[in-house]
Protein backbone atom coordinates (compact mmCIF):
# COMPACT_ATOMS: atom_id res chain seq x y z
CA UNK A 1 0.00 0.00 0.00
CA UNK A 2 1.14 3.54 -0.71
CA UNK A 3 2.29 6.14 1.81
CA UNK A 4 -0.91 8.11 1.17
CA UNK A 5 -3.04 5.13 2.21
CA UNK A 6 -1.05 4.71 5.43
CA UNK A 7 -1.38 8.44 6.15
CA UNK A 8 -5.14 8.14 5.68
CA UNK A 9 -5.16 5.17 8.08
CA UNK A 10 -3.30 7.25 10.67
CA UNK A 11 -5.59 10.28 10.38
CA UNK A 12 -8.76 8.19 10.58
CA UNK A 13 -7.43 6.23 13.56
CA UNK A 14 -6.44 9.37 15.44
CA UNK A 15 -9.80 11.04 14.86
CA UNK A 16 -11.93 8.06 15.85
CA UNK A 17 -9.52 6.93 18.59
CA UNK A 18 -9.55 10.25 20.45
CA UNK A 19 -13.28 10.82 19.94
CA UNK A 20 -14.11 8.65 22.95
CA UNK A 21 -12.01 10.84 25.21
CA UNK A 22 -13.81 13.88 23.79
CA UNK A 23 -17.21 12.31 24.46
CA UNK A 24 -16.44 11.40 28.07
CA UNK A 25 -14.89 14.82 28.73
CA UNK A 26 -17.94 16.54 27.20
CA UNK A 27 -20.23 14.68 29.60
CA UNK A 28 -18.41 16.40 32.47
CA UNK A 29 -19.00 19.80 30.82
CA UNK A 30 -22.78 19.45 30.77
CA UNK A 31 -23.29 18.04 27.26
CA UNK A 32 -25.92 15.23 27.31
CA UNK A 33 -25.49 12.30 24.90
CA UNK A 34 -28.20 12.91 22.29
CA UNK A 35 -27.56 16.65 22.11
CA UNK A 36 -23.87 15.86 21.72
CA UNK A 37 -24.36 13.66 18.67
CA UNK A 38 -26.87 16.10 17.14
CA UNK A 39 -24.55 19.10 17.55
CA UNK A 40 -21.65 17.02 16.28
CA UNK A 41 -23.58 16.15 13.12
CA UNK A 42 -24.81 19.72 12.57
CA UNK A 43 -21.33 21.25 12.81
CA UNK A 44 -19.81 18.54 10.62
CA UNK A 45 -22.52 18.99 7.97
CA UNK A 46 -21.99 22.76 7.86
CA UNK A 47 -18.21 22.32 7.56
CA UNK A 48 -18.41 19.81 4.71
CA UNK A 49 -21.06 21.68 2.73
CA UNK A 50 -19.10 24.92 3.12
CA UNK A 51 -16.10 23.11 1.63
CA UNK A 52 -18.20 21.74 -1.23
CA UNK A 53 -19.73 25.13 -2.00
CA UNK A 54 -16.72 27.41 -1.68
CA UNK A 55 -13.86 25.10 -2.70
CA UNK A 56 -15.51 22.82 -5.24
CA UNK A 57 -18.21 25.25 -6.30
CA UNK A 58 -21.16 22.85 -6.07
CA UNK A 59 -23.12 20.70 -3.64
CA UNK A 60 -24.54 17.24 -4.49
CA UNK A 61 -28.00 17.34 -6.09
CA UNK A 62 -28.53 13.93 -7.75
CA UNK A 63 -31.25 11.67 -6.35
CA UNK A 64 -29.02 8.59 -6.55
CA UNK A 65 -26.32 10.32 -4.49
CA UNK A 66 -28.82 11.37 -1.86
CA UNK A 67 -30.21 7.84 -1.63
CA UNK A 68 -26.69 6.61 -0.91
CA UNK A 69 -26.29 9.38 1.65
CA UNK A 70 -29.56 8.40 3.33
CA UNK A 71 -28.56 4.76 3.78
CA UNK A 72 -25.09 5.70 5.01
CA UNK A 73 -26.54 8.30 7.35
CA UNK A 74 -28.81 5.77 9.03
CA UNK A 75 -26.35 2.89 9.39
CA UNK A 76 -22.94 4.57 9.47
CA UNK A 77 -23.78 7.69 11.45
CA UNK A 78 -27.12 8.16 13.20
CA UNK A 79 -27.52 4.74 14.83
CA UNK A 80 -23.80 4.14 15.62
CA UNK A 81 -23.37 7.68 16.99
CA UNK A 82 -26.31 7.23 19.35
CA UNK A 83 -25.32 3.72 20.45
CA UNK A 84 -21.62 4.41 20.98
CA UNK A 85 -22.24 7.73 22.76
CA UNK A 86 -24.75 6.14 25.14
CA UNK A 87 -22.22 3.37 25.76
CA UNK A 88 -19.56 5.88 26.82
CA UNK A 89 -21.73 6.78 29.81
CA UNK A 90 -21.08 3.36 31.36
CA UNK A 91 -17.58 2.36 30.20
CA UNK A 92 -14.20 3.88 29.46
CA UNK A 93 -12.98 5.22 26.14
CA UNK A 94 -10.62 2.23 25.95
CA UNK A 95 -13.44 -0.28 26.53
CA UNK A 96 -15.59 1.21 23.78
CA UNK A 97 -12.57 1.53 21.49
CA UNK A 98 -11.98 -2.20 21.80
CA UNK A 99 -15.55 -2.89 20.73
CA UNK A 100 -14.95 -0.71 17.68
CA UNK A 101 -12.16 -3.16 16.78
CA UNK A 102 -14.89 -5.72 16.05
CA UNK A 103 -16.04 -3.69 13.04
CA UNK A 104 -13.75 -5.51 10.54
CA UNK A 105 -15.01 -8.87 11.77
CA UNK A 106 -18.63 -7.82 11.33
CA UNK A 107 -17.67 -6.46 7.92
CA UNK A 108 -16.00 -9.77 6.99
CA UNK A 109 -19.13 -11.74 7.92
CA UNK A 110 -21.41 -9.49 5.88
CA UNK A 111 -18.90 -9.43 3.00
CA UNK A 112 -19.03 -13.24 2.81
CA UNK A 113 -22.73 -13.14 2.04
CA UNK A 114 -22.95 -9.90 0.06
CA UNK A 115 -19.65 -9.48 -1.84
CA UNK A 116 -18.65 -12.24 -4.30
CA UNK A 117 -14.90 -11.49 -4.09
CA UNK A 118 -14.61 -11.44 -0.28
CA UNK A 119 -15.44 -14.93 1.10
CA UNK A 120 -15.30 -15.96 4.76
CA UNK A 121 -12.58 -18.63 4.50
CA UNK A 122 -10.88 -20.53 7.34
CA UNK A 123 -8.40 -17.81 8.37
CA UNK A 124 -11.19 -15.31 8.86
CA UNK A 125 -13.21 -17.83 10.86
CA UNK A 126 -10.25 -18.38 13.22
CA UNK A 127 -9.88 -14.63 13.67
CA UNK A 128 -13.58 -14.28 14.38
CA UNK A 129 -13.51 -17.03 17.02
CA UNK A 130 -10.47 -15.51 18.78
CA UNK A 131 -12.05 -12.05 18.82
CA UNK A 132 -15.33 -13.42 20.16
CA UNK A 133 -13.34 -15.12 22.92
CA UNK A 134 -12.03 -11.67 23.80
CA UNK A 135 -15.57 -10.31 23.96
CA UNK A 136 -16.52 -13.23 26.17
CA UNK A 137 -13.61 -12.50 28.53
CA UNK A 138 -14.65 -8.85 28.74
CA UNK A 139 -18.18 -9.95 29.60
CA UNK A 140 -17.16 -12.48 32.27
CA UNK A 141 -14.76 -10.16 34.11
CA UNK A 142 -17.23 -7.28 34.25
CA UNK A 143 -14.47 -4.68 33.87
CA UNK A 144 -15.56 -1.28 32.50
CA UNK A 145 -12.39 0.80 32.91
CA UNK A 146 -14.19 3.24 35.23
CA UNK A 147 -13.57 3.66 38.95
CA UNK A 148 -17.31 3.92 39.60
CA UNK A 149 -20.59 3.91 37.71
CA UNK A 150 -19.52 1.31 35.17
CA UNK A 151 -22.11 -0.94 33.51
CA UNK A 152 -20.04 -2.97 31.05
CA UNK A 153 -22.84 -5.27 29.88
CA UNK A 154 -24.97 -2.29 28.87
CA UNK A 155 -22.04 -0.71 27.04
CA UNK A 156 -21.22 -4.05 25.41
CA UNK A 157 -24.74 -4.41 24.03
CA UNK A 158 -24.81 -0.83 22.76
CA UNK A 159 -21.35 -1.16 21.21
CA UNK A 160 -22.09 -4.42 19.41
CA UNK A 161 -25.29 -2.91 18.02
CA UNK A 162 -23.22 -0.03 16.60
CA UNK A 163 -20.64 -2.47 15.19
CA UNK A 164 -23.32 -4.41 13.30
CA UNK A 165 -24.71 -1.19 11.81
CA UNK A 166 -21.27 -0.03 10.65
CA UNK A 167 -20.41 -3.46 9.24
CA UNK A 168 -23.50 -3.36 7.03
CA UNK A 169 -22.74 0.24 6.02
CA UNK A 170 -19.19 -0.73 4.99
CA UNK A 171 -20.51 -3.34 2.58
CA UNK A 172 -23.01 -0.91 1.11
CA UNK A 173 -20.29 1.74 0.70
CA UNK A 174 -17.95 -0.73 -1.02
CA UNK A 175 -20.65 -1.98 -3.41
CA UNK A 176 -21.35 1.60 -4.48
CA UNK A 177 -17.77 2.93 -4.23
CA UNK A 178 -17.54 3.63 -7.97
CA UNK A 179 -20.68 5.79 -7.97
CA UNK A 180 -20.03 8.39 -5.27
CA UNK A 181 -17.57 11.06 -4.25
CA UNK A 182 -16.31 10.51 -0.66
CA UNK A 183 -16.58 14.18 0.31
CA UNK A 184 -20.09 14.48 -1.08
CA UNK A 185 -21.41 11.30 0.54
CA UNK A 186 -19.88 12.33 3.87
CA UNK A 187 -21.60 15.71 3.65
CA UNK A 188 -24.92 14.13 2.73
CA UNK A 189 -24.86 11.62 5.55
CA UNK A 190 -24.03 14.31 8.10
CA UNK A 191 -26.75 16.61 6.71
CA UNK A 192 -29.39 13.88 6.87
CA UNK A 193 -28.07 12.71 10.22
CA UNK A 194 -28.22 16.25 11.59
CA UNK A 195 -31.93 16.46 10.76
CA UNK A 196 -32.70 13.03 12.21
CA UNK A 197 -30.65 13.58 15.36
CA UNK A 198 -32.11 17.05 15.94
CA UNK A 199 -35.63 15.61 15.91
CA UNK A 200 -34.65 12.66 18.12
CA UNK A 201 -32.91 14.96 20.62
CA UNK A 202 -35.85 17.39 20.79
CA UNK A 203 -38.32 14.56 21.42
CA UNK A 204 -36.31 12.23 23.68
CA UNK A 205 -33.96 14.47 25.64
CA UNK A 206 -34.52 18.18 25.00
CA UNK A 207 -31.80 20.74 24.38
CA UNK A 208 -29.40 21.51 27.23
CA UNK A 209 -29.63 24.93 28.86
CA UNK A 210 -26.09 25.06 30.19
CA UNK A 211 -22.98 23.94 28.33
CA UNK A 212 -19.61 25.29 29.39
CA UNK A 213 -17.20 26.98 26.99
CA UNK A 214 -14.97 23.92 27.19
CA UNK A 215 -17.99 21.77 26.41
CA UNK A 216 -18.56 23.68 23.17
CA UNK A 217 -14.88 23.33 22.26
CA UNK A 218 -15.12 19.59 22.84
CA UNK A 219 -18.23 19.35 20.63
CA UNK A 220 -16.35 21.28 17.93
CA UNK A 221 -13.41 18.86 18.27
CA UNK A 222 -15.75 15.87 18.01
CA UNK A 223 -17.36 17.31 14.89
CA UNK A 224 -14.22 18.25 12.99
CA UNK A 225 -11.42 15.97 14.24
CA UNK A 226 -13.56 13.11 15.55
CA UNK A 227 -16.02 13.02 12.64
CA UNK A 228 -15.19 14.93 9.44
CA UNK A 229 -11.50 13.99 9.33
CA UNK A 230 -11.88 10.21 9.85
CA UNK A 231 -14.98 9.87 7.68
CA UNK A 232 -13.39 11.65 4.73
CA UNK A 233 -10.12 9.74 4.95
CA UNK A 234 -11.85 6.38 5.46
CA UNK A 235 -14.14 6.80 2.45
CA UNK A 236 -11.09 7.69 0.40
CA UNK A 237 -9.38 4.50 1.63
CA UNK A 238 -12.41 2.39 0.64
CA UNK A 239 -11.98 3.56 -2.94
CA UNK A 240 -8.32 2.49 -3.06
CA UNK A 241 -8.10 -0.85 -1.18
CA UNK A 242 -10.32 -3.88 -0.49
CA UNK A 243 -13.08 -3.50 2.10
CA UNK A 244 -11.41 -5.98 4.47
CA UNK A 245 -7.94 -4.46 4.14
CA UNK A 246 -9.43 -1.04 4.84
CA UNK A 247 -10.28 -2.35 8.30
CA UNK A 248 -6.62 -1.90 9.33
CA UNK A 249 -7.99 1.29 10.87
CA UNK A 250 -9.64 -0.93 13.46
CA UNK A 251 -6.21 -2.21 14.61
CA UNK A 252 -5.20 1.32 15.48
CA UNK A 253 -8.37 2.93 16.86
CA UNK A 254 -8.52 0.87 20.10
CA UNK A 255 -4.83 1.47 20.79
CA UNK A 256 -5.30 5.23 20.39
CA UNK A 257 -8.47 5.08 22.50
CA UNK A 258 -6.78 3.11 25.29
CA UNK A 259 -3.71 5.33 25.40
CA UNK A 260 -5.59 8.63 25.21
CA UNK A 261 -8.11 7.51 27.85
CA UNK A 262 -5.37 6.55 30.29
CA UNK A 263 -3.29 9.69 29.62
CA UNK A 264 -6.05 12.31 29.44
CA UNK A 265 -8.83 10.91 31.65
CA UNK A 266 -6.82 8.69 34.01
CA UNK A 267 -8.89 5.65 33.03
CA UNK A 268 -8.02 2.21 34.40
CA UNK A 269 -6.43 -0.57 32.35
CA UNK A 270 -8.13 -3.51 34.08
CA UNK A 271 -7.33 -7.17 33.50
CA UNK A 272 -10.54 -7.81 31.56
CA UNK A 273 -9.86 -4.93 29.20
CA UNK A 274 -6.18 -5.88 28.80
CA UNK A 275 -6.71 -9.59 28.10
CA UNK A 276 -10.05 -9.26 26.32
CA UNK A 277 -8.67 -6.42 24.24
CA UNK A 278 -5.56 -8.41 23.33
CA UNK A 279 -7.73 -11.30 22.12
CA UNK A 280 -9.96 -8.97 20.11
CA UNK A 281 -6.97 -7.33 18.43
CA UNK A 282 -5.35 -10.73 17.82
CA UNK A 283 -8.53 -11.90 16.11
CA UNK A 284 -8.59 -8.80 13.93
CA UNK A 285 -4.92 -9.27 13.02
CA UNK A 286 -5.46 -12.95 12.14
CA UNK A 287 -8.30 -11.90 9.88
CA UNK A 288 -6.10 -9.28 8.21
CA UNK A 289 -3.23 -11.73 7.64
CA UNK A 290 -5.63 -14.27 6.17
CA UNK A 291 -7.01 -11.59 3.84
CA UNK A 292 -3.55 -10.66 2.58
CA UNK A 293 -2.67 -14.32 1.91
CA UNK A 294 -5.93 -14.79 0.06
CA UNK A 295 -5.27 -11.72 -2.10
CA UNK A 296 -1.73 -12.93 -2.97
CA UNK A 297 -3.06 -16.38 -3.83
Amino acid sequence: MSARVWLAFGLASFGWGTAGVGVRAAFDEGVPPLAMVALRAIIAAVAIFAFLQFVRGAVPRGQAEWRTGLVMSLFNLTLPFILFTLGYQYASAGFMGLLAALIPLATAVFAHFLLPDDPLYSGKVVGLVVALAGVGFLTLTGDSGLSEGGRPLVSLGLGIGAVVCIGMANIYAKKRSASYDPVEVTGMQFAIGAVLLTVITAVAEGWPSEITALGWLLVLYLALVGSVLPFLTYYWVLQHVSVTRAQIVAYLVPLVALASGIIVLDEKLEIGIAVGGALILLGVIITGVAERRFVRA
